[in-house]
Order: structure tokens, then sequence, then C-alpha cells
């Protein structure tokens, strides 16, 4: 008898020792509330969890308030062991000691008799401390960005739990858990939990996952926002999420700088209405007088969003130094922010931000050569719709 994908998720799950969860570089506050209620959940079933992503603690600000599992990663370092193996069959080792000696590590043997036959010793890779990966948000393992360049052996020696909502996943796990009618990785795992282990859906679990889908849903304001959607709210709800502190964390007030800048922004706007396409730059005078911080961009583009709906590309751009100019991009989906990713040579996915820098000496310069890159990628879009 075959199981369904709950039941192999769980059975998985029931025969781990250490579940490892992986998310892209920068991930969303989705992705992000869906690993920690994941790992919450699995702390919940007595077992240890990892979750590692890199830059993960510069994506996660709103999200305090959700318990971290004890080992959040940004790089998975000490992940695997390394097995010096000696034949003692015909000479036994008397004593072992080591010691770092400069740049380099020594181990010392004493042999029972005379001399070391080199032909007696091994060099073994141990297994992973980890026996599952659950991996959230990323379209293939290649998105997972250094934690997959630095440990490739890991996603091929223990099995994959690949969860998304994204129709540009490659299903690349042993167990793919992709419905790209769901409004978010949240959603999913409410859901699978809901229809399996209700009675582990804690208060903390539920209020997690609450947020996730509020983050991906923007309070349920976005176009995403489905029946199905607020069901599953009103259930992580009735398990004691309680939406006013979300509401409270997510959505918090927000400092002056940060309102002065947003309206700098907004007063020097370009809106290209045949593209759907919003331009917002930014000086190094407007980061100065508003005694804001770059880390504030990101911020302000995203209010800039919330507050057009008409468009649906969205692009900032801001004096680095006199000689370079950094763009930052949303998207209203992230299948488009992946196709222009893939036609923007140099660009880089942060979480639900496309970053590119170039050489400009001004803002001017910047915004015809920004054109330049993106137009063209909007009229395909435009003549395909």
């Amino acid at each position: 008898m075959s199981f369904s994908p709950d039941q192999q998720f769980h059975e998985l799950l029931k025969k781990s020792a250490h579940p490892l969860i992986l998310l892209a570089p920068y991930p969303s506050r989705d992705d992000t509330a869906a690993a920690l209620a994941l790992a919450l959940f699995i702390k919940r079933i007595g077992k240890p969890v990892t979750l590692a992503a890199d830059r993960i603690y510069e994506a996660t600000g709103e999200l305090r308030f959700i318990e971290r599992p004890e080992e959040t990663l940004s790089a998975l370092s000490g992940s695997r062991d390394f097995v010096l193996s000696f034949n003692t069959t015909y000479n036994k080792i008397l004593g072992v000691r080591s010691g770092q000696e400069g740049d380099e590590y020594h181990i010392y043997l004493t042999p029972e008799k005379g001399t070391i036959d080199p032909r007696d010793f091994s060099f073994i890779p141990a297994q992973y401390r980890f026996d599952a990966a659950i991996i959230i948000g990323a379209p293939d393992k290649e998105h997972l960005g250094r934690i997959f360049e630095d440990n490739p052996d890991i996603f091929y020696e223990v099995p994959l739990i690949n969860i998304d909502n994204s129709s540009q996943n490659e299903l690349f796990g042993q167990m793919n858990l992709v419905d790209i009618t769901a409004s978010s990785k949240s959603e999913i795992i409410a859901e699978l939990l809901e229809r399996s282990v209700p009675t582990f859906i804690t208060e903390p679990v539920a209020e997690a996952l609450l947020a996730g889908i509020m983050a991906a849903t923007e309070s349920f304001q976005k176009k995403n926002t489905t029946p199905r959607a607020l069901k599953v709210a009103s259930e992580l709800m009735a398990h004691g999420a309680d939406q006013q502190k979300i509401v409270r964390a997510l959505y918090r007030t927000e400092p002056l700088p940060l309102l002065k800048l947003w309206g700098r922004a907004m007063a020097q706007i370009r809106w290209d209405e045949d593209r759907k396409l919003i331009l917002a730059p930014i000086s190094l005078e407007d980061l100065v007088q508003s005694r804001a911080h770059t880390h504030d961009l990101a911020l302000v583009l995203e209010k800039i969003r919330s507050n057009f709906s008409a468009a649906t590309t969205f692009a900032l751009f801001f004096q680095q130094d006199t000689l370079s100019v950094q763009l930052l991009i949303r998207c209203q989906t992230h299948e488009a922010l992946s196709q222009l990713h893939r036609a923007l040579l140099g660009s880089e996915i942060q979480g639900e931000l496309l970053i590119l820098s170039f050489p400009a000496a001004s803002l001017e310069q910047a915004e015809v050569y920004i054109h330049s890159l993106i137009d063209p990628f909007l009229d395909i879009k435009e003549v395909e719709h």
C-alpha cells in the first residue's frame, strides 16, 4: 500500500534523528515563519532540529516574537565528521595525541611495533549529522546559495523534502510538497499539520504559521488571499494564534527617518503606465537629509509597492557613491522576479528583492541605463499578455 504525501512526510520525520531546515539567502517573512513553525513542531515531537539560511539574521526582524531553534545558522559548518582509520590487525596503536601547530593540526600515533605502514591508513567521510533536509521556498538546490555551494554532497546523501508554492519549482526533492494554488508556504505546512496531527499545532506553531500567511497576503489584502487561505487562518486562530500580536509585529510604527525617506522617494517617482513600471530615484542627499540608512531602502520600496496596485514592477535606485548606483527591484510575483533575474546578468535575488549594481556617474545616467535593461523585458511581457 502506497503512502499519501502527508504520511510520507511524517514517516520520514519519524525516522529522522536530526532534521535540517534550509531556506534561500535573504528568506522572505513567509519562508522564515514557515521554517520557524516547522522547527517548533519538530521540537514538539522530541527531536533536535537545525535551521540554516545564508543572511537569515538580516531578513527576519519583524519575526523576533517567534521562538528560534537553538541551532540557527547562516552557514553549515561542522556538519560532517571525517574518520582517520588505521588497520590494527598486525600493529596495535598504543597511544594517540593531537595538537595545533601554527596553521597545521597534527595527530600523533604511537604504534606497538616499529613504524606504521601508510597502506594501513584510510581517510573516510562519516555520515552527516543531519539525516533529512526540508527545503522551503527554493525553486532548486542552487538557489540555496553558499549553503549548497559549500556542502553539495549533503543534497545527494540525505532525503530532501521540497516545500514551495511557486510554479518555477523544479520538483528536485525525493518528496515534493509543491502547491501553486496556495497563498504561501506557511499555508501548505498549516494544512499538512492540520490534516494529520492537529493536536501538535501548539499556540506558538499556529502563531508562526499565521504570521507567514499574513506576511504573504499582506494581512489578507493581496490577490492571493483565497477563501482557502482565510479558512486556514481561522483554524490557526482556533489553535490560539493571536492575530493582533502578529499585526503589531509585522506592521509596527515606522521610525521617522524611514518615513522622511519614503516621502522624498514618493515626491520623485516616475510612472510608466504602458509598462506598469514605477521608478524611484534616491540620492545621497535624500539619505543624509532624512537621516535614514541604506538598509531602509528595501522598506521604502515595499511601501511604494503597497501604494501602487496598478503597477507590476517596482524599481528603486540609489547612488552608492559618486561612481556607482545600486538598483532594487520588486515584482508582483516571484515568477516575474526570477525571469527578470535571468535576463539581467550580474543581478542577485535576495529574498523578494532583485539587486544589481552598475557604474553610473549620476542618477539621470542611471535612469537611462535602467530603462535600457528593463524595458525590453517588460515589452515582451506586455506582448505575451
